[in-house]
C-alpha cells in the first residue's frame, strides 16, 4: 500500500490537467458569483464565463506538441486531447454567446447555468485525455450529470422535463453497461489502463476468442455508442434535443460527442489495436446503419430540432467511417469533421435560437416559410451551414466528407464509401426542403419578434467563417489534425 501511494504522489503532475483544473476553478467562483447576483441579471456571468473559457483555451494551446502526463499515467494531455479540448471549447464558447438572450426570452435567467458548461466541458477534457478507463468514466459522469441538469433546465416546460428524465434514465442505463464492461475487462487483464490492455492484447492473441474479454468489450462499446448516439443506441437523441433548451441541444451535438468520440477512439486505436480486423467489421456495420436510420427517419420530420437530431445520428455514422478505415488519413478525418461539425451545427441551431418564439412551438418546417424574404440575413446562414451538413463546396461539410471517405477508399472499403455518399444524397432531401420552405412559400408570420441581438450575431458569424475558411483552405487545420493522430 505504501508503495502505491508513494507511486500515486511522485506521479501527480497538474499540468496533465491544467486546462480543464481551471475551468472548475472558474466554474466554482461563478457559482458564488450567481449567489450573489440579483436574480434574472445573468449577462456578467455570461461574459466571465467565455472569458474563463478564451483563458483555459490559451492554457490548453500550450500543450501543443509539449504532452503532459501523469497521475499513475492515468492522464496524458497530448497534441490528440489538446485538438479535441478546442473542439470542446469551442462549442462552450457558441453556446454561451447564444444563450443569455434566449434564457431571459424562456424566462430562466439562472446564472447557474453557466457553470453548468464549464463543468461539462471539462469532464470533456479529461473524456479525450485519459488513458486509464477509471479517468474515462470519471470525466463522462461529471459531463453527463451537468447535462441531464441542462437538458431539463427549464422546470416549467413538460418537454424539458421528459428531455431531463429520459437522458437521465437511459444515460444511467448505458453507464452501467459501460462500468460492467470495465470490471470484465480489469478481471480478465488485471488493469484498467489502456497501454495495459494493449500489451495484454499483444501478448494473447486468440483474445479474440475469449468469451470475457469480448464481452467487455462490447459493454464499453455500448456506453460510447450511446454517448455519440449511434445507431441501434439513438433513441433517446430525438426527445432530448427537441425537448432541451436549444443552445444545449447544440452544445450536446458538438463538444460531448466530440469527448465520446476522443475516448472511443483511444480506447479502441490504442488499447485494442491487436483486434483491429474484428472492430473493423463491427464498425462497418454501425456505421452503415447509423447513417441510414438517421438519414431516412430525418425525411419525415416536420419539427426542425427533432430533424436536426435525426441529422446528428447520420453525422455520427459518416464520422465512424474513419474508424473503419483505421489508418492515418481516416483518423485524422475524424479530428477534422468533429470540428467542422461543430461549426456548422451550432451555427444552425445558433439560427433557430433567433427565430424561435417563446416556447419553441414555432420551429417547425412551416414556421420558418418565407424567412428568406423577411430575414435575408439569416436565411442566407442558415443556408450556407445547410449547405455545409448536406456536403456541398466550396463549403467545410464537403471537405469533411471528402477526408472521410478517402480514407475509407485508401483502406478498400470502396463500398462504405458508396454507401456514405448515398446517404449524403438521401440527406439532400430534408435538408433542401427547409430552404424551399425560406425562399418558395409565401410567410406566414412577418417575424417581427425576431431581434438579433450581438452575442448571438458574434456565435453565427464564427460559425459562417469557420464553414468557409475550413471549406475553402482546409490545408492548415487537416495537417494539425494529422499531427494529433496517433
Amino acid at each position: 500500500m505504501e508503495n502505491l501511494v508513494q507511486e500515486a504522489i511522485q506521479n501527480v503532475n497538474m499540468q496533465a490537467i491544467m486546462p480543464s483544473l481551471v475551468l472548475c476553478v472558474f466554474g466554482m467562483v461563478l457559482l458564488m458569483v450567481s449567489v450573489f447576483s440579483k436574480r434574472g441579471n445573468t449577462t456578467h456571468v455570461a461574459w466571465l464565463s467565455i472569458a474563463a473559457l478564451v483563458i483555459t483555451g490559451f492554457v490548453t494551446l500550450s500543450g501543443w506538441n509539449n504532452p503532459q502526463g501523469g497521475f499513475a499515467d492515468s492522464v496524458l494531455f497530448d497534441n490528440f486531447a489538446t485538438f479535441f479540448s478546442m473542439i470542446c471549447i469551442i462549442a462552450a464558447g457558441l453556446t454561451i454567446l447564444m444563450s443569455d438572450d434566449y434564457l431571459k426570452r424562456e424566462g430562466s435567467p439562472v446564472g447557474e447555468y453557466y457553470p453548468l458548461i464549464l463543468f461539462t466541458t471539462a469532464g470533456a477534457m479529461w473524456m479525450a485525455s485519459g488513458t486509464d478507463l477509471m479517468t474515462i468514466f470519471l470525466g463522462l459522469e461529471v459531463l453527463s450529470i451537468s447535462l441531464y441538469v441542462l437538458a431539463g433546465f427549464f422546470r416549467d416546460q413538460t418537454r424539458s422535463n421528459e428531455a431531463g428524465l429520459k437522458y437521465f434514465f437511459l444515460g444511467a442505463f448505458s453507464t452501467g453497461f459501460l462500468l460492467y464492461g470495465v470490471a470484465l475487462l480489469y478481471g480478465v487483464t488485471g488493469t484498467t489502463k489502456i497501454q495495459g490492455i494493449a500489451a495484454y492484447v499483444q501478448a494473447n492473441p486468440d483474445s479474440a476468442m475469449n468469451t470475457m474479454f469480448i464481452a467487455g468489450g462490447l459493454l464499453l462499446l455500448v456506453g460510447f455508442l450511446f454517448k455519440i448516439a449511434a445507431a441501434p443506441f439513438h433513441m433517446w437523441t430525438p426527445d432530448v434535443y427537441q425537448g432541451a433548451p436549444t443552445p444545449i441541444t447544440a452544445f450536446m451535438s458538438a463538444g460531448p460527442k466530440a469527448a465520446a468520440f476522443a475516448a472511443l477512439m483511444r480506447v479502441t486505436i490504442v488499447g485494442l489495436d491487436g483486434l483491429q480486423s474484428e472492430l473493423t467489421s463491427l464498425f462497418w456495420v454501425l456505421a452503415v446503419l447509423t447513417m441510414t436510420v438517421g438519414n431516412f427517419i430525418a425525411l419525415s420530420q416536420k419539427d426542425l430540432k427533432r430533424m436536426l437530431a435525426y441529422s446528428s445520428i447520420s453525422h455520427a455514422g459518416y464520422a465512424m467511417v474513419g474508424l473503419v478505415a483505421w489508418n492515418a488519413v481516416g483518423l485524422s478525418a475524424i479530428l477534422f469533421y468533429m470540428l467542422v461539425y461543430t461549426f456548422m451545427n451550432m451555427g444552425a441551431f445558433a439560427v433557430l435560437v433567433l427565430i424561435g418564439k417563446k416556447g419553441e412551438d414555432n420551429l417547425t418546417l412551416d414556421g420558418v416559410a418565407g424567412l428568406g424574404y423577411k430575414k435575408p440575413i439569416l436565411g442566407i446562414a442558415l443556408t450556407i451551414f445547410l449547405f455545409s451538413l448536406m456536403g456541398l463546396p466550396p463549403t467545410a461539410g464537403f471537405t469533411a466528407k471528402f477526408y472521410i471517405f478517402a480514407g475509407a477508399i485508401k483502406a478498400g472499403y470502396i463500398w462504405l464509401a458508396v454507401l456514405g455518399v448515398l446517404n449524403s444524397a438521401v440527406s439532400l432531401y430534408y435538408y433542401l426542403r427547409i430552404m424551399v420552405q425560406m425562399y418558395f412559400k409565401d410567410p406566414e408570420e412577418d417575424f417581427a419578434w425576431v431581434k438579433i441581438n450581438v452575442p448571438t450575431a458574434i456565435s453565427i458569424a464564427i460559425s459562417v467563417v469557420g464553414v468557409l475558411y475550413l471549406g475553402i483552405v482546409p490545408g492548415a487545420v487537416m495537417n494539425l489534425a494529422k499531427l494529433a493522430g496517433f
